[in-house]
């Protein structure tokens, strides 16, 4: 187990329904990552923008898109995270995918689907939450309208930090700001979001925010609104056990379990 845990979050523009450009630009992004990092974030959907049309730029687990990410993990000595379409036993999902150095992988499917936007009338929701294990960290990958129901993220596992990546449009970004912090503080975990920028297709404009709250919900980024940035931030172990030792919140939880 490793104290600091290094994460690179990329906050990009997106074309739209463009997976090969899509990764032709993050190749170029993450070659710009000079420092050896632990992991690196890319927003929702990176591939494609969120789209409502799914057949036209779905892949599946064997596609061009995973095989790009586990070949970019592997360049990088990074694991690397974010959502695209994918497609399995003729359903579409909006799935998290975390490639490993290492050549495994591990995934998450989109809970809440985006009934705004008629995102559940498209894709299949997951029905499993993921808490995945990475250099000693325990990591909880969300998606984007995740981050509106704070129950699904509740820290029942003891993870240390959460993911969420997203396309989260500007005139809705405040509440993005303050989920966010929220979860960091309820859950004394880490809390990170990698939202996109630019305007899509359907002329919706996003405005980054992309941040990283510490257990406290202390915000320790600094990368820049409205514009394409990279940032690193480490996170420190042994914070998360400081504060959870001292002030004991989450024992103090309500006990109650999903159906």
């Amino acid at each position: 187990m490793q104290d600091q845990l290094k994460i690179a979050l990329i906050q990009s523009d997106l074309v739209w329904e463009n997976p090969s450009q899509n990764r032709s630009n993050f190749t170029q992004k993450i070659n710009q990552i000079t420092t050896q990092v632990d992991v690196i974030l890319l927003p929702e959907m990176f591939t494609s923008g969120f789209t409502m049309s799914p057949e036209n730029v779905f892949e599946t687990m064997q596609g061009e898109t995973v095989t790009w990410m586990l070949n970019q993990a592997k360049k990088s000595n990074a694991a690397l995270g974010g959502s695209l379409v994918i497609q399995e036993n003729e359903k579409f999902y909006n799935r998290f995918v975390f490639a490993k150095p290492d050549g495994t992988i591990e995934t998450y499917n989109k809970r809440h689907t985006f009934t705004l936007a008629g995102e559940n009338e498209k894709y299949n929701s997951g029905d499993i939450r993921v808490i995945l294990e990475y250099k000693g960290w325990k990591i909880c990958p969300l998606v984007c309208y995740d981050l509106r129901f704070p129950v699904w993220a509740r820290n029942t596992d003891a993870y240390d930090v959460v993911f969420y990546v997203a396309n989260w449009p500007k005139p809705r970004i405040a509440a993005w700001d303050a989920l966010l912090k929220a979860r960091a503080i309820e859950n004394m975990s880490y809390c990170i979001g990698v939202n996109r920028v630019g305007v899509d297709n359907n002329k919706h404009e996003y405005s980054g925010h992309s941040a990283v709250y510490d257990g406290l919900g202390e915000q320790i980024s600094q990368i820049k609104k409205g514009v394409e940035a990279i940032e690193i931030v480490s996170l420190s172990k042994k914070h998360l056990q400081t504060i959870r030792e001292k002030l004991m919140f989450l024992n103090d939880r309500d006990q109650f379990s999903l159906k």
